[in-house]
């Protein structure tokens, strides 16, 4: 058996050896020459596998250490009988950790209380649905928009886009990247928003058009960029905030990705690992309020100078990413214990 892993993948080396034949390659230069005879890829959404890569492979199952899968040909995978597996909700905490990091970032730049402003959530599956609740919490209104989930549970709490559009200060996307969401955050959209709401993005970068978004002159954030890594630098450079695709990058969403996958792959094949989990203190998280969030979140991650850094070297954005020191949001003298 030979399994071909994403080398980016923390926290894998020794786990799978045991039991297969095991080759890291960087995830963008996988190719069909390096999977012709493997069994199982491992992989992030640097690797783009459809036809192109698999057509003559003997792969059979596919495990990606994310919770998206837009880089996965889905139809293809169904025709040929290629498993695949996510890593669904691996990452959501950290993505509320930099969520919360750019919300307290901004209420300082402005001088606001989260009671004086409405936030749009655009998608409320894992991650957006943890950060409708801890938003909440800190005294936002809170809309929330998410048509799949309207239909299947009878409308509920769920508000239109449009109506997002028309009320709130902030608008937060979180969902995947599909057709229906590709450039949903479009010309015509960015018009209706209210005239200084600020657009965040850590979905997909082709969520939101990004010439638009230049042309409309709203306040904006981003962590994910069309064309990754060669990303727009006009784009970058009118960004109130911009990081390198780490919303996610706790210590524990890494963790619990990498857990995910192998439990995927050893489920497929039989193998003795399901309940693997890294050497990674396991996380406890408890809700924290907005005061405690202001006064100690910017000790623990400050996400201005990772903005900096990017702005500066816009060239070393796939290194930026690839070396980033997954974050850690422990109670003092606590191995446990977290803010999120």
């Amino acid at each position: 058996m030979k399994i071909v892993i994403d080398n980016a993948i923390p926290f894998l080396e020794g786990v799978l050896e045991p039991y297969a034949e095991i080759r890291y390659l960087p995830g963008r230069e996988i190719a069909a020459r390096d999977v012709r005879d493997a069994d199982a890829l491992i992989v992030r959404t640097r690797t783009r596998c459809d036809a192109a890569l698999l057509d003559g492979s003997r792969v059979r199952f596919i495990a990606t250490a994310t919770i998206g899968f837009d880089h996965i040909d889905l139809d293809y995978c169904r025709r040929r009988q290629i498993g695949v597996a996510t890593a669904a909700g691996c990452n959501a905490r950290g993505v509320l950790q930099w969520i919360a990091a750019v919300l307290h970032h901004l209420s300082q730049r402005d001088g606001w209380r989260p009671a004086e402003k409405t936030l749009g959530v655009v998608g409320a599956g894992h991650v957006g649905e943890l950060v409708r609740r801890y938003a909440a919490s800190w005294g936002f209104r809170v809309l929330t928009c998410d048509p799949p989930r309207a239909v299947r549970e009878g409308g509920g709490d769920f508000v239109p886009l449009e109506e997002v559009a028309r009320h709130c200060d902030l608008v937060t996307f979180h969902t995947p990247l599909d057709a229906t969401t590709r450039r949903m955050a479009d010309e015509a959209l960015l018009r209706r928003l209210k005239p200084k709401a600020v657009v965040i993005n850590s979905s997909r970068g082709e969520v939101v058009d990004g010439d638009a978004l230049l042309r409309s002159g709203r306040p904006y954030v981003l962590d994910v960029w069309e064309h990754e890594p060669d990303i727009d630098r006009r784009l970058l450079a009118g960004a109130i905030l911009a990081t390198p695709h780490i919303a996610g990058y706790s210590a524990q969403g890494k963790a619990n990705a990498t857990a995910m996958a192998v439990g995927a792959v050893a489920r497929r094949f039989a193998l003795p690992l399901e309940g693997w989990y890294p050497a990674v203190a396991p996380s406890h998280p408890r809700p924290i309020g907005w005061d405690e969030l202001a006064a100690t979140i910017g000790a623990r991650y400050d996400i201005a100078a990772e903005s900096d850094t990017l702005k500066r070297h816009p060239e070393r954005f796939e290194a930026l990413r690839n070396g980033y020191s997954y974050r850690e949001f422990r109670q003092p003298n606590s191995y446990r214990e977290e803010y999120f």
